[in-house]
């Protein structure tokens, strides 16, 4: 992960572009310590997310998914999902995602943590957890539906189909459609004007927007995870990561 820091704007950019941006657990543990410590510095004020490359990110590394499974000496992360997903959900001061290619997975649920979402207008979303055949995630469940109606969250979240930016735009999942050039100086010019803003207010605003959907956020995570559990290494779920180690990829 790159951080930089411009304007009270503190800026997370994934860096594993030969992987797409896809999450390791180390990249989870990363991720999770990046967010806890913006929340805890007086000088940031607003955090951007986006990624290096032509992706935003592919997700969970389905390489490592499938590790758990045939390597015996595969580790979790110390903090890995759970951990991010917790610090997301309480991160106190304004997120913003910047959607600067495709994001898949997890890559397309965090939007549901996002104040403000920007996408390229070439960029594409996907959940694809019924073709790896297991349950969705990061309280997208919940989310989902609150940010873009029970039909487009269903349609998201069960088909495994690609949406475009215009439709993201549509559906609400997305603020903000950017030319590509444009995407990056668009984006810091909003977060900019966040960031001038008082971070005591800022947070006071977060709190009251986000705050009721905490507990709800928790419960559906604990329904998601044990869905996960259960589905994670059976039939479809090895024949979806048994087909991925077939195909070549890179790290």
């Amino acid at each position: 992960m790159l951080v930089s820091d411009d304007n009270r704007v503190r800026t997370l950019t994934l860096n594993r572009p030969q992987a797409l941006n896809a999450f390791t657990e180390a990249l989870y543990d990363t991720m999770t310590v990046a967010l806890r410590a913006a929340a805890d510095d007086d000088a940031v004020a607003v955090v951007l997310v986006t990624g290096a490359g032509r992706a935003f990110s592919a997700g969970n590394d389905l390489g490592e998914m499938q590790a758990r499974f045939t390597d015996p000496a595969f580790r979790s992360g110390v903090q890995g999902f759970e951990g991010m997903i917790n610090a997301l959900t309480e991160f106190p001061k304004p997120l913003i995602c910047v959607v600067n290619g495709i994001g898949v997975g997890v890559g397309t649920t965090i939007l549901g943590y996002a104040d403000l979402v920007f996408m390229s207008s070439t960029a594409r979303l996907q959940c694809p957890f019924t073709k790896l055949g297991v349950a969705p995630e990061a309280a997208s469940s919940y989310l989902m539906p609150r940010l873009v109606g029970r039909q487009n969250a269903a349609w998201l979240l069960m088909s495994s189909e690609w949406i475009g930016a215009d439709e993201a735009r549509q559906m609400g999942l997305v603020w903000k459609v950017c030319a590509p050039d444009d995407l990056s100086s668009v984006a810091n010019r909003h977060a900019t004007i966040l960031a001038s803003k008082p971070i005591p207010s800022l947070v006071a605003a977060k709190r009251t927007i986000a705050a009721p959907d905490r507990p709800h956020i928790k419960q559906a995570s604990v329904y998601e995870n044990a869905e996960f559990r259960e589905l994670l290494g059976g039939p479809a779920n090895a024949a979806a990561l048994a087909a991925f180690a077939q195909r070549p990829h890179c790290d």
